[in-house]
């Protein structure tokens, strides 16, 4: 049976791939997502975004409330190294 974390982690993925990925790529950066525990996702920015100065608002003002928005349970978005 699937956890919670699992589920979450679908979830996310999902929307990561068909709403977020795209802008990011856009701008030559790369978004992977590496796990999600307890509402907590974490994700890798890498390309572009790896020491973007505006990478923090991607993951605050983007990233983070689109996946708030789209998937119930999710707490925050943090950085993963």
């Amino acid at each position: 049976m699937e956890t919670e974390d699992e589920k979450l982690y679908q979830e996310v993925l999902s929307v990561i791939n068909k709403e977020i990925k795209p802008f990011i790529e856009a701008d030559g950066g790369k978004i992977e997502l590496k796990t999600v525990s307890e509402g907590v996702v974490y994700v890798r920015l890498s390309g572009a975004c790896a020491g973007c100065p505006g990478s923090t608002m991607t993951l605050r003002g983007g990233v983070e409330r689109i996946l708030k928005m789209k998937v119930k349970g999710i707490k925050s978005v943090k950085l993963a190294y």
